[in-house]
């Protein structure tokens, strides 16, 4: 079996790493990309073009040129959650197997969160850049986090641990989600209205689907009560930026933490990333040894699977994939 491994070196090493390689390599021949930019729809048929599995990295597209273009290609592994960027449709009718890695970033991002609100509600960072500008920092009154609020939009995996941490540290849990029954007796369940205009800090952990789209807009910001705290660790459209912008410019919002944006491969915006009221980091919720391993060998095992002839696990459309037979694997 001849595999593709997308990334390039540098996200290599930080999103896949040797263990991950070397396992790879065990069940066939492995091509890596050595350009230091993610290959476009042109380049990856042309790198793909005698291999049977395409490992890829969330920022490689998978087109449906892709598809059309490489008659052995048998499967298209994602080295992330998110496929948005694959053509489902053009794949299932090219008979192409799709699949995705889990989630092993939870405690990663959920640790993050706290952070953001340690930061934020202390003001860490606007002292450090004062210092590191030779200034006297402003000294300010803090906000004790075992005597605020936290209101968790998206109850999901990652938001269920964000609320059992933010609990542990004796704050008051909301959470709002229509499509999750909450269990934990120390999370109260509201509406996003009331989660908005309750909570002192916000976190926005919610998919980025037609529904979420700019969830988070100018009414939004304005019902979030004076001097609260905003912070985005699920996807940039979620987010009306200006609209961010606007409640920070105003002082409605006494500040933001940011690890995604509408920039390329979800980074932080400039206009908000370079703002002193705005704390930014690149996308790195997930970025920990144990979060990427976790991923990396999720793809492993998938080539794993196929070498064995079985479906592997994260397949999203294993009753279109047609050319699994080519590997003797059986659909059914």
């Amino acid at each position: 079996m001849r595999i593709l491994l997308t990334h390039t070196p540098d996200a290599l090493r930080n999103y896949y790493g040797e263990d991950a390689l070397a396992a790879l390599r065990q069940h066939g021949e492995v091509k890596l990309h050595q350009g230091d930019t993610p290959l476009n729809t042109a380049q990856l048929i042309e790198a793909a073009r005698d291999c049977q599995v395409i490992v890829s990295d969330r920022q490689t597209p998978g087109e449906a040129a892709v598809f059309e273009a490489l008659p052995d290609l048998v499967a298209f592994l994602r080295c992330a959650i998110d496929i948005r960027n694959i053509d489902r449709a053009a794949a299932d009718h090219a008979g192409v197997l799709v699949t995705r890695a889990t989630a092993g970033f939870i405690d990663a991002v959920a640790e993050l969160a706290i952070g953001f609100m340690v930061d934020l509600s202390r003001g860490v960072s606007a002292a450090v850049r004062a210092y590191q500008a030779q200034q006297a920092p402003a000294i300010r009154m803090g906000i004790q986090l075992s005597r605020s609020s936290v209101g968790i939009i998206g109850y999901g995996a990652i938001g269920r641990r964000v609320g059992e941490l933010a609990h542990a540290l004796g704050m008051t849990v909301l959470a709002s989600d229509p499509q999750a029954k909450i269990a934990e007796p120390y999370v109260e369940q509201v509406a996003l209205t009331h989660l908005l205009h309750a909570a002192k800090f916000v976190i926005c952990l919610a998919p980025a689907n037609a529904q979420t789209e700019k969830l988070m807009d100018a009414r939004a910001f304005a019902v979030m009560q004076p001097g609260s705290y905003f912070i985005n660790l699920s996807r940039g459209e979620l987010v009306d930026e200006a609209a961010l912008a606007d409640a920070l410019d105003s002082g409605h919002l006494a500040g933001a933490a940011l690890d995604v944006g509408r920039a390329p491969d979800q980074m932080p915006s400039p206009l908000l990333a370079q703002r002193s009221d705005v704390i930014a980091t690149p996308h790195i919720g997930g970025l920990t040894p144990e979060a990427v391993s976790h991923q990396a060998f999720d793809t492993v095992q998938q080539v794993a699977a196929l070498a064995a002839g079985r479906v592997p696990p994260g397949a999203v459309n294993a009753d279109m994939a047609k050319r699994l037979a080519r590997l003797g694997v059986s659909a059914a």
